[in-house]
C-alpha cells in the first residue's frame, strides 16, 4: 500500500522549480493512549475550562486568547488580530544555502519527513537528489505551513529525498550549561573500556534487532483485560549491587560478556 501524503510544498533554488509530496517518516497511530472514563457509569468524560476567579465554567465561545507580558497581566488578541500576525502559508520551500552534510549537529533536528515528486516534478527532484550526494552536501530552506515559519534541511536518502525540520537557535541550550565535573581518566581505566566497546561492537546498526517492548506488554495486558482477567503487578526485582569502583566494574562487565560468549550456542540444524 502506498504512503499518503499529508502535504505537498513547491521546492525552489534558483530559477528550479520542483513540486513535491511530504510523507510522515513515522507511524504516530502506534502510541498507545488511555481515555478518562467517568468511574461510575465508564462514559468518556469531557475537558472542561473552570474560571477560578468567577468559579464557573467557561464556554468556548466566551474564551479569548491573551499573552502573558509580566506575571499575571495579559494582552488581549481577537481571531482577526492573531490571523494577521500568522506566517503566509503558501508551502513553498525556498533554498537559501547548501552547507556540508556534516556541518549541522543533531540537537537541531526535530522531525523528518519524507519527500517524493509530485506530478511534473521527477526529473528536477532526482536532479537535486543526485547533486546533493555528489557535492556532499544538503541544502538549508525556509518553509512555511500551518501559519508557521520553519528551517529545514533537504537531505539526499538513497535516491530520494527527506525534509529535516529544525530548531531555531534560541530555542537550543548551549551544552556549556551543563556541569561535567574535573573527573580524570586513567589510562587502565581506558583500556578496559576499549576493550568492552570492541566487544559489544558491530559493523552496522541494525534496528530490526530492536522493539519497543513496554508497547508490547502494555498490549498483552490490554488484550488479557478485554478477555476479562485481572492485571496484578509483579514484583519488583531486587535493585542490582552497585559497584562504585569504575575499574572493578569494567572488569566485571568484561566477565560478563565472556561468560555470553562462551556458553553454547543452540544448534539450528
Amino acid at each position: 500500500m502506498s504512503a499518503r501524503p499529508i502535504a505537498t510544498a513547491n521546492v525552489s533554488f534558483g530559477l528550479v522549480s520542483i513540486p513535491v509530496k511530504l510523507y510522515a517518516s513515522a507511524e504516530t497511530s502506534q502510541k498507545i493512549s488511555f481515555n478518562w472514563l467517568h468511574k461510575d457509569c465508564g462514559s468518556r468524560l469531557k475537558q472542561q475550562y473552570i474560571c477560578p476567579k468567577d468559579e464557573v465554567t467557561v464556554e468556548r465561545s466566551d474564551m479569548v486568547k491573551g499573552y502573558e507580558f509580566v506575571k499575571g497581566q495579559y494582552v488581549l488578541f481577537t481571531p482577526d488580530e492573531l490571523k494577521a500576525i500568522e506566517e503566509k502559508s503558501t508551502n513553498a520551500l525556498d533554498i537559501t544555502e547548501f552547507v556540508p552534510a556534516s556541518s549541522i549537529g543533531q540537537m537541531y533536528l526535530e522531525k523528518i519527513y519524507y519527500m517524493g515528486p509530485d506530478k511534473g516534478g521527477d526529473r528536477a527532484y532526482r536532479l537535486l537528489s543526485r547533486i546533493l550526494q555528489e557535492t556532499q552536501r544538503i541544502a538549508v530552506a525556509k518553509y512555511s505551513a500551518r501559519g508557521k515559519g520553519y528551517l529545514v534541511v533537504v537531505r539526499p536518502m538513497g535516491d530520494g529525498l527527506v525534509m529535516e525540520q529544525l530548531r531555531y537557535p534560541d530555542e537550543i541550550r548551549s551544552f556549556d550549561e551543563v556541569p561535567l565535573g574535573d573527573a580524570e581518566v586513567k589510562d587502565e581505566e581506558l583500556a578496559l573500556a576499549r576493550q568492552l566497546v570492541e566487544q559489544a561492537s558491530t559493523d552496522e546498526f541494525d534496528p530490526s534487532r530492536y522493539q519497543d517492548e513496554v508497547r508490547l506488554r502494555v498490549l498483552e495486558m490490554i488484550q488479557r483485560k478485554v478477555d476479562g482477567e485481572d492485571i496484578t503487578v509483579a514484583p519488583t526485582a531486587e535493585p542490582k549491587t552497585q559497584i562504585i569502583d569504575i575499574m572493578d566494574a569494567l572488569k566485571a562487565s568484561l566477565e560478563a560478556a565472556n561468560k555470553v560468549d562462551d556458553e553454547p550456542k543452540a544448534s539450528t540444524a
